[in-house]
């Protein structure tokens, strides 16, 4: 085959799109040092990646396969189990506990004590509630 055409390989791959895509990704793979199928002569990555389609010496199925493990961003998980969710649940409420704890271990790590904060909040509003002296006397 001296020119490879979109025709030649649509009779493998019928939407032209999904060609695209197969094709882009073989001719990634070739570029890391895939193996190839067909003789390169003097063609570039995308051009062989065509042929190797259109001559069906590769499987569309393990390329198709590759190209979506290649774009997905995350890893399918299994569903969360009961078991699961009651350990989630524990988890949330330790760490709930842990945080209201801390809050409170705050106000005693840095040496302050309630009886400190509350005269300091005293002595603050004191000051309101007295009149203003008169400048002139």
């Amino acid at each position: 085959m001296a020119r490879v055409t979109v025709e030649d390989c649509v009779l493998r791959v019928p939407n032209r799109f999904d060609l695209v895509m197969l094709a882009a990704q073989r001719a990634r793979e070739l570029s890391v040092g895939g193996a190839l199928t067909v003789d390169r002569d003097n063609d570039k990555n995308p051009v062989v990646a065509l042929r190797e389609i259109a001559e069906t010496t590769i499987d569309i199925e393990k390329l198709h396969d590759s190209l979506i493990q290649g774009l997905q961003k995350h890893a399918d998980t299994d569903e969360i189990t009961e078991d699961d969710s009651a350990q989630m649940l524990e988890l949330e409420e330790s760490l709930l506990a842990a945080a209201a704890e801390g809050s409170l271990a705050e106000s005693t790590v840095s040496g302050e004590d309630e009886a400190d904060v509350e005269e300091a909040e005293e002595g603050a509003f004191a000051d309101e509630n007295v009149e203003p002296e008169d400048a002139n006397e």
